[in-house]
């Protein structure tokens, strides 16, 4: 493989120019209030296909042999990787085959299909779908596409330092996704030859930390402890070339646990209208978690790498950030089974301001006898005080809670 650099970056940034967009940088105002720092968005999100993986897939395809496209393209993918493969290769007349994980969201895969590629589902995580795709490009002699571990896939992400540093000349530190590696190697390799002052931040879930234990150990190595909400980043074994590449220039890695992904997606589509995968929030999740704590008046730049969630993911996801951060509430009580026994508990929350989302009642689940039903209630709350304001009080009033 050839050493990604400088130049292979403005190379592909002029091979893409016509293919991608240029994205974004917002302000976060409360990140900024939260911090002392000015945080900033890269909204990668607002991209074509709705990730930054199309830059590198493009410029891949671009760089192929009239052979090595002749007999058709085929990758592995998390998601985004497939989609922009599908509409790279769909632009070139190429066929294309795409094997993602059985747990990739819908909405990836029914994208990757809409843009003409034939979908094969296998596995739980990306490393299931690689070994898959591999078998069968032996099997069909098609030309493998790698999501992250090829340099001409590298020099295509890092086109998005190229954009940072037009927008915000003064960056002093930009926050980045790590699954395979790809994005921040890119990131990386244009920051530090630009401007060597910048300090590159990477984040994984705490699910998957393959890379920063692959640095811990001083190899690539493989690390899965669960699956997670961020099944972008969702790689067991990072990239050798990545590998090497992050080694000598990244600064820091963090991880983030899957509460503190959730609350940074629910945080970016509430405040900053911005919708994000739960791959492309882990940037927010580490300055938003205080994982990562600037310095005041420091210059931050979060990579909001992709927004290809899927509805019913996001659902799940708003519903778990509120709870964690104590804007929803559900508990069981029980109460005197006569005329007007609900309206103690439903008094207490009406004059404490508390919304009554569903109340479910049953005289079997009640464990006091006859005389009593079991209640189990969910409401909104504003924060996690009134939350423990509300349950006091309700427990004041003889009631007891459970959870």
């Amino acid at each position: 493989m050839k050493k990604v650099t400088l130049d292979m970056i403005k190379e592909a940034r002029e091979t893409i120019k016509d293919v991608i967009k240029e994205t974004p940088l917002l302000e976060s105002v409360k990140m900024s209030e939260r911090t002392g720092a000015n945080v900033f968005l890269k909204c990668e999100n607002l991209q074509k296909t709705g990730s930054f993986k199309i830059r590198g897939a493009c410029n891949k395809i671009a760089n192929l042999t009239n052979e090595e496209k002749s007999k058709g393209v085929i990758a592995s993918s998390a998601g985004n990787h497939a989609q922009g493969v599908a509409l790279g290769a769909k632009m070139n007349g190429i066929n294309a085959t795409i094997v993602m994980p059985s747990t990739a969201p819908l909405a990836k895969v029914t994208a990757t299909k809409g843009y003409g590629a034939e979908v094969v589902l296998e596995g739980l995580v990306y490393d299931d779908a690689y070994a898959k795709a591999i078998e069968i490009q032996k099997e069909t002699g098609a030309t493998f596409l790698h999501p992250f571990n090829d340099e001409y896939v590298i020099a295509g992400q890092g086109t998005i330092t190229l954009e940072i540093l037009e927008q915000l000349e003064n960056v002093d530190t930009i926050v980045c996704p790590i699954g395979g590696g790809g994005i921040i190697s890119g990131i990386a390799t244009a920051a530090k030859a630009l401007k060597p002052s910048v300090k590159i931040v990477g984040v994984q879930t705490s699910n998957i930390p393959s890379m920063k234990e692959s640095l811990e150990k001083g190899e690539v190595t493989s690390a899965f402890k669960d699956v997670t909400i961020a099944d972008g980043i969702a790689v067991k074994i990072p990239g050798d070339l990545t590998f090497s590449i992050i080694k000598d220039l990244i600064d820091e890695i963090i991880v983030v646990d899957e509460d503190e992904i959730a609350q940074a997606m629910l945080f970016l589509l509430e405040n900053q209208k911005v919708t994000a995968e739960g791959a492309g929030a882990v940037s927010t999740a580490a300055v938003w978690s205080g994982k990562y704590i600037p310095k005041k008046g420091e210059n931050v730049v979060c990579i909001i790498s992709g927004g290809n969630v899927d509805i019913n993911t996001l659902y799940r996801v708003i519903d778990t950030g509120l709870v964690k951060c104590g804007r929803r509430y559900t508990f069981r009580t029980h109460i005197v089974d006569r005329p007007g026994g609900l309206s103690e508990v439903t008094r207490i929350l009406t004059n404490l301001n508390a919304n009554i989302l569903s109340a479910n009642m049953s005289k079997l689940n009640s464990k006091y006898g006859l005389g009593r039903q079991a209640v189990e209630l969910t409401i909104e709350t504003f924060d996690e005080k009134h939350k423990e304001e509300i349950r006091d009080s309700i427990i004041k009033a003889g009631f007891i809670i459970v959870d």
